[in-house]
């Protein structure tokens, strides 16, 4: 008797083996934030076909699924992918290609760098990025006559922090043949005492890129996998990438299929003629690692190089109000064309007369129409009787904590009192849009998300000044920070059904932290590392 219950209990137990689902992977025993509508917390997931299947608890996953690869991750917490919502992730790649100019204190420091860099490559052009006059003792524009000593047969271009300002050397201004009577609208070329200095501020820049010789194909390719291999490390499983060209989008898209890069893209169509007459007439274009449905406008230029619209004139510089890049005539015609469309248009916009000007836009083409989500890229200085049209559904903010906290040694001087209160107002834009998108705008800004994160929650940089945190009433909490990262950030890709949360049906993009950034003080969010990375399934880090 003894022994035929024994082997009933055999059969039974292997019929129920037997009628376990067998998928790809199983994740369990851990603290999963599955950023669902409810905002729920589960232990684990089944993944099949690079999809989630099942979530819940440790037990009922496993009672239920049979997978080769069980994987245990001892109590980790784990999130949806990060979605960085606006960064240059090819122009990053091709920064790591040139002078790094990023943190020098002095121009001193900009000139041993190139000098240093020139000693080891000999380049033929040399190309830099990152200066900041703002972090130097001398916060005035630095002029090309060291330049031109040190290198004069040799061109140098060497991009401010935000990309929107130029230093170069009299050999590239010659080469562009760029004169003390050359004008450019949308921009500045600075002359002092009738001379050339050096510094082109916006369109003027266009002059230079067109004489700095292009990257071949494969420095193309080697930029494109040197900023996945960095943007997995900090658990980046989508980046938007605020302007690309159709032969850098079509490079990607082959990249992709070919499976050299993992890593998903939500592509903004740069806005010149040429990429603009190639997609305008044509559906967008959507695979399961590359979204191509927006274009990319700018709308004015930066604070930091004074270069921000300002309906009232720079607190620092009497009479100079910046300047759009594009005209408002420009602006509104395109727009209309767009809108006639299924593409998103998002428009860069700094300055409270640039964002005022695009807001006015999008209300008035998009009038009658709904769920365009067409963005306000940056949103940085309001003026107060502008922030209501946010309320506009077709319009969502897309921002980055950190220019807040990079800015926020400088910003007053340029804005003033009166109007720094409604400059970086994350908070009260998401109270009156209902919804974030979060980016970096890196190579300008860090990466890093956890950054991102800690300047949104607790408004300080990564020195963790200042004590109270700058202007902390628009520090968003952890969970919005959180949603903008991942399912606000989806949602303003019109990609909320397949990203952004754990949950079944959707991508198996996710990441293990060593640290609960949800949990832990403040102060250690800094100091977070991503232990793993997947994507569809597959750990990529």
């Amino acid at each position: 008797m003894t022994k035929k219950l024994f082997l009933l209990s055999l059969i039974t137990i292997c019929f129920s083996c037997s009628q376990k689902e067998t998928v790809d992977t199983i994740i369990f025993n851990a603290k999963v934030y599955t950023v669902d509508t409810n905002f729920s917390n589960a232990e684990a997931f089944a993944i099949k076909e690079g999809k989630f299947v099942a979530v819940g608890n440790t037990s009922d996953i496993l009672a239920k699924y049979e997978a080769e690869k069980k994987i245990d991750i001892n109590g980790k917490t784990v999130f949806p992918g990060f979605i960085d919502a606006h960064c240059h992730f090819y122009g990053l790649g091709l920064y790591k290609q040139s002078v790094n100019l990023f943190g020098t204190e002095s121009y001193e420091e900009v000139i041993k760098r190139i000098y240093d860099f020139q000693k080891e490559r000999n380049m033929p052009f040399i190309i830099g990025r990152g200066w900041d006059q703002n972090d130097w003792e001398v916060k005035e524009f630095p002029t090309k006559e060291r330049l031109d000593k040190l290198f004069p047969d040799t061109p140098i271009a060497l991009t401010r922090v935000d990309g929107h300002a130029y230093l170069v050397n009299q050999k590239a201004l010659d080469l562009a043949g760029i004169t003390p009577e050359t004008k450019v609208e949308g921009g500045k070329i600075q002359l002092k005492d009738g001379k050339l200095t050096g510094i082109l501020i916006d369109n003027p820049m266009d002059l230079i890129d067109k004489i700095i010789p292009q990257p071949n194909r494969a420095q193309q390719i080697q930029a494109l996998q040197e900023a996945q291999k960095e943007c997995l490390s900090y658990g980046l499983t989508t980046v938007n990438d605020a302007g690309l060209s159709k032969d850098v989008i079509h490079l990607i898209d082959s990249l992709q299929k070919a499976e050299t890069l993992k890593i998903r893209m939500y592509a903004m169509i740069s806005n010149t003629p040429e990429n603009v007459a190639h997609y305008i007439d044509k559906e967008p274009y959507k695979t399961d690692y590359l979204n191509v449905r927006s274009f990319k406008v700018y709308g004015d230029g930066a604070l930091g190089s004074r270069g921000a619209v300002l309906k009232e004139s720079y607190s620092d510089k009497e009479n100079h109000f910046g300047a759009m890049v594009i005209s408002p005539d420009e602006l509104s015609k395109l727009a209309a064309r767009i809108a006639k469309t299924k593409y998103q248009m998002n428009t860069h916009a700094i300055g409270d007369s640039a964002n005022y000007q695009v807001l006015k836009t999008y209300a008035k083409v998009l009038e009658g129409q709904t769920d365009r989500r067409w963005k306000i890229e940056h949103a940085q200085v309001i003026d107060e009787p502008d922030f209501d049209v946010f309320k506009n559904e077709n319009i969502i903010p897309s921002v980055q904590p950190t220019h807040a906290t990079s800015d926020m040694y400088w910003v007053g001087e340029r804005l003033g009192a009166h109007r720094e209160k409604g400059a970086y107002a994350y908070k009260r834009l998401l109270n009156l849009s209902g919804k974030l998108a979060l980016g970096t705008d890196f190579p300008v800004e860090h990466v890093s998300p956890f950054k991102t994160f800690y300047a949104a929650v607790a408004r300080k940089d990564s020195k963790h000044y200042p004590e109270g945190g700058y202007q902390k009433e628009n520090a968003l909490s952890r969970k919005e920070t959180l949603k903008g990262m991942t399912i606000w950030a989806a949602f303003s890709n019109f990609e909320e059904n397949e990203k952004g949360s754990i949950e079944v049906g959707k991508f198996a993009d996710f990441i293990v932290l060593d640290k609960n950034i949800m949990e832990i003080p403040e102060n250690e969010i800094l100091n977070t590392n991503v232990s793993e990375t997947y994507i569809a399934g597959k750990k990529v880090k």
